[in-house]
């Protein structure tokens, strides 16, 4: 699964406007952890099992829980979010090893018109390599208000991400050189490049993280979860996973069912052992290859704003008429085809910003490329390169590490030729981000987790899905409804695809999952609603139509 790392620094900002202090509530009683669910067979998985479940139990019986106090002013987040350190093993089969710090932030329940606490809400945004810090800022918007009435509103940057012992695979530095020239059908030359650049890039995993690089998987981020679960005083996990994260809530409720309270399942991802992770990459091309005819069908329907085309084709020519400039003369010096190619990716994954990425091709075809640098160029800053570099190292190597890839480079190429036939748009970028994977220096990778066989303690559960999802197509969220069981109710946005749905921007989509957080409640075992409305166009003089936003920042 591609990852696009969010700008959520801006969205936390602009939301830390409307934020107050919450009252503090009480802790929920304490209560040892359960044994989990059994391990597939393996010496080393039960170990990592049973470590996991005695340092869960010891997070429970600590008398004084986590000690949340006023952010470190690295999180960049504002007074009323409160920040603590939970403690786990590097390597759960050592339980009393070496140990990390992951960082965990909180909003805590507001109790507002009486509601009583919940318990706390965990959120993961996905990526892998996403942070979740951010997720307290919403608790006093509108559209939470009453969920955050009755839940902490918990956030965490899993481990390797951010400050939760960072994982890094080459100096970012190295990696920030722009402009990128990526052509459009790539030769066997320019295909060894990269995948020399793959090998190098592996190898570089491994000389900067050592011995610990392997221990960066989908199964050590559940254990982490558990434990999280358990310092946080609850018996029972609450939890709202977007995208990669909705994998990470199916192993959990996979190996953890007796410990599952409420699940939100927000953008799902193809849970089948089969399809994790290489062939969900190869299922992304088509989907993407939609969206992107999404965004141009959309542009030329305000042909008359952006003059691009009346058609998708003839919007679709005037972009190739950007691609070939910036491949001659990159835009403000910085933007080539590759910056090209990733602005006009979230695109394909955001219909939010679909005015401002067809208002840049349009000034840039009346000769200012301005708006398109300001969009497309990546951050200079040293700060911004780092998390860049970082959000990909941590991708990459819990991918990697989560199950068998092809080592054949024949294998990729031959997949990726006959995908890019028919769906060429992002095709080749998403298989030279992953193929890293091919030379992968850990030799014992993890056996994906056969999500589902579901038990009699698994709760119901919601699974939430856009209909055109680029980056995880709609067959994930049937494929995990389905190994969910019964429990599961599945709410669908109709002829939708904006990626992410919960948070603000459908209205009927809010009211199934505020109802199910604070009820438990659904209304069904299949359930849709109308897609939400079209971004307003923005006309090229800078003065937009008044439109409302995602208040969740993106799903990676």
């Amino acid at each position: 699964m591609r990852t696009t790392p969010a700008s959520l620094g801006a969205v936390a900002a602009a939301l830390s406007l409307l934020l107050c202090a919450a009252p503090a509530a009480p802790a929920a009683p304490l209560a040892p952890a359960a044994r989990p669910a059994p391990a597939p067979p393996g010496g080393r998985a039960v170990a990592e099992d049973r470590g996991a479940d005695l340092v869960a139990r010891r997070a429970a019986r600590a008398a004084a829980g986590l000690a949340f106090r006023p952010c470190p002013a690295a999180e960049e987040l504002p007074g009323p979010v409160r920040c603590a350190v939970v403690r786990v093993p590097l390597d759960y089969a050592r339980p009393d090893g070496p140990r990390i710090s992951l960082t965990v932030s909180r909003v805590a329940a507001t109790g507002s018109g009486g509601a009583a606490r919940q318990g706390a809400l965990v959120h993961n945004p996905g990526g892998p390599g996403g942070s979740g810090m951010y997720f307290p800022l919403l608790a006093e918007l509108p559209q939470w208000r009453r969920i955050a009435a009755a839940y902490d509103l918990v956030g965490y940057a899993p481990r390797g991400v951010g400050r939760s012992a960072p994982l890094s695979c080459r100096d970012p530095a190295a990696g920030a050189g722009v402009p990128t020239q990526v052509p459009v059908r790539p030769s066997a030359a320019y295909k060894a490049e990269r995948l020399a650049a793959a090998r190098a890039y592996a190898r570089g995993c491994a000389e900067r993280a050592g011995a610990a690089l392997s221990h960066y998987t989908t199964a050590n981020n559940v254990r982490d979860l558990h434990v999280l679960r358990a310092a946080l005083g609850e018996p029972k996990l609450t939890f709202l996973g977007s995208s990669y994260g909705t994998y990470l809530g199916a192993v959990y409720a996979t190996r953890y069912p007796g410990h599952v309270r409420r699940m939100v399942f927000d953008s799902a991802v193809d849970p089948d052992p089969a399809r994790v992770w290489y062939r969900n990459n190869l299922g992304q091309a088509p989907a993407f290859e939609r969206r992107w005819h999404d965004f141009r069908a959309w542009a030329a329907r305000h042909h008359d704003v952006y003059g691009l085309g009346a058609t998708p084709e003839a919007v679709r020519a005037s972009y190739e008429r950007v691609r070939a400039a910036v491949a001659r003369t990159p835009a403000g010096g910085v933007v080539g085809t590759g910056e090209l190619q990733a602005a006009y990716l979230r695109a394909a994954y955001y219909d939010d910003v679909w005015p401002d990425r067809a208002a840049a091709l349009a000034a840039y075809l009346r000769g200012d490329p301005g708006p398109l640098t300001a969009q497309a160029a990546p951050d200079p800053s040293e700060a911004g390169a780092a998390a860049a570099e970082n959000a990909t190292a941590v991708y990459t190597a819990v991918l990697c590490n989560d199950a068998p890839w092809p080592a054949d480079w024949a294998v990729w190429d031959r997949d990726n030729t006959e995908l890019a036939r028919t769906a060429p748009f992002e095709t080749w970028a998403n298989a030279f981000l992953n193929l890293p994977c091919a030379s992968w220096p850990i030799r014992d990778r993890q056996r994906p987790v056969a999500v589902g066989a579901p038990h009699p303690g698994l709760p119901r559960t919601l699974v939430v899905a856009a209909e055109r999802d680029g980056a995880t197509p709609y067959r994930g969220a049937l494929e995990l409804q389905r190994r969910l069981g019964a429990e599961a109710a599945l709410v669908t946005e109709r002829g939708a695809g904006h990626h992410g749905v919960v948070g603000g921007r459908n209205d009927c989509v809010d009211r199934h999952v505020e109802r199910y957080l604070l009820t438990g409640d659904t209304a069904g075992w299949r359930v849709t609603c109308g897609p939400h409305p079209e971004p307003a166009p923005v006309s090229l003089d800078g003065r937009a139509a008044s439109a409302r936003g995602a208040l969740l920042p993106p799903a990676v």
